[in-house]
């Protein structure tokens, strides 16, 4: 029996995928490599939804920012943090989905040791987050920019 998904599905499905892997406290090489390539995939099939949105894209690059970010690949993290920040503000979504691209750009601030730039960035995240309606949503963005700061101390 051949099961056959749509870009949707497989795109969700990667993308929680990546979850599981990012979830684990220690990861092989291996399950490192298998969490960018989701990543990747994930992305490309959102991108093969039709109708997908500037919102769909701005998750994507910011999963994959954070997924090289945890693979210790500090200018790939960059480079998916940029992408996440550009598409987040050229077509103004949520303040929850902006504060999260800044998140990511501290991130990887912090990853290639520019503490500065980190912290620079982690102050605008936190500026979108007090946009945030939803408590638990802009709790979990907090959260995110505390374990930062804490990384980078």
């Amino acid at each position: 029996m051949t099961t056959t998904f749509t870009h949707k599905q497989q795109a969700v499905n990667s993308f929680n995928a990546v979850w599981d892997l990012l979830d684990l406290n220690v990861r092989t090489n291996e399950e490192t490599e298998k969490m960018i390539h989701l990543a990747h995939t994930s992305f490309y099939h959102w991108t093969q939804v039709e109708g997908h949105t500037a919102k769909n894209l701005s998750i994507g690059y910011w999963q994959l920012s954070r997924v090289y970010a945890t693979a210790g690949l500090g200018e790939r993290s960059m480079y998916y943090a940029e992408r996440c920040l550009s598409i987040s503000l050229e077509n103004e979504i949520d303040p929850f989905y902006i504060g999260y691209a800044y998140e990511a750009l501290s991130r990887a601030n912090a990853l290639l040791g520019h503490n500065d730039r980190s912290i620079e960035q982690a102050e605008k995240a936190m500026e979108y987050a007090k946009e945030v309606v939803d408590e638990g949503s802009k709790e979990m963005l907090i959260k995110d920019l505390e374990e930062i700061k804490n990384k980078r101390n």
